[in-house]
């Protein structure tokens, strides 16, 4: 991680964790995990409550959500939604800022990654899938970029999710990165596509944060359309 990935860190919290930055084959990270829990519904305040003061009396810093790392290698040329479904693998959750590095000083970077991948970044509870009842009213902003710069804003949208640093935070599901031939895809999804303020509001947080250049253009699809077309990227609309 370099100097500039460690000032970041302060995002998400005034004090660093004490991560190991040893790196592990993302495969590996999935075979040794325990056997996977169903995500469920989203935590009750109550014991998203119990979870932050037993985490406080630790000594640890809990963030605002719960998050869990997804992992799917797809396969290339089939498309159908039970496949995509099977594929996604659960890797790892985390609630404190501590449990956030450990896990994700852990993960192969994007470049290592094999092509075609999705990586998931979610609020516990949620999965990243169109059906989800906490994706299904919602949609995504989309930006593509050239694979040599991508792994950078993935890392910083990673930074600003856990962080809670994008407005109309409580309106976002998660993220993915998508790594594919010619190009990397970031999105952020998001829970309620009819609030338009949210959704414009929400791209405009995005743009900031990242600091987007000027010349790249943000996409929009609502995933009840991904849904028709059975595709995440094509036919997109409402630019900005």
């Amino acid at each position: 991680m370099d100097m500039a990935a460690e000032k970041r860190e302060l995002d998400i919290s005034n004090k660093t964790s004490n991560a190991n930055s040893n790196n592990t084959n993302l495969d590996q990270i999935i075979d040794s995990s325990p056997p996977l829990a169903s995500a469920g519904n989203d935590t009750s305040n109550k014991e998203a409550e119990e979870r932050q003061a037993r985490e406080l009396k630790a000594g640890l810093h809990p963030l605002k959500h719960k998050f869990v790392f997804w992992y799917t290698r797809r396969t290339p040329g089939v498309r159908t939604q039970t496949s995509y479904e099977d594929n996604i693998k659960r890797i790892v959750d985390f609630s404190t800022v501590e449990g956030f590095w450990v896990c994700y000083c852990h993960l192969v970077r994007p470049s290592s990654l094999p092509v075609p991948t999705d990586l998931h970044l979610f609020k516990e509870g949620i999965r990243p899938l169109w059906e989800d009842p906490a994706n299904c009213n919602g949609g995504k902003w989309i930006i593509r970029f050239k694979k040599v710069v991508s792994g950078r804003f993935w890392e910083d949208l990673v930074l600003a999710l856990v962080g809670d640093q994008l407005d109309y935070g409580d309106n976002i599901c998660g993220a993915v990165l998508s790594i594919r031939f010619n190009e990397d895809i970031l999105s952020v999804w998001i829970r309620n596509a009819s609030d338009n303020q949210a959704v414009m509001a929400l791209r405009d947080s995005i743009k900031r944060h990242l600091k987007l250049p000027h010349n790249y253009v943000m996409e929009y699809k609502p995933h009840d359309a991904s849904l028709r077309d059975n595709s995440s990227y094509r036919n997109t609309w409402l630019r900005g």
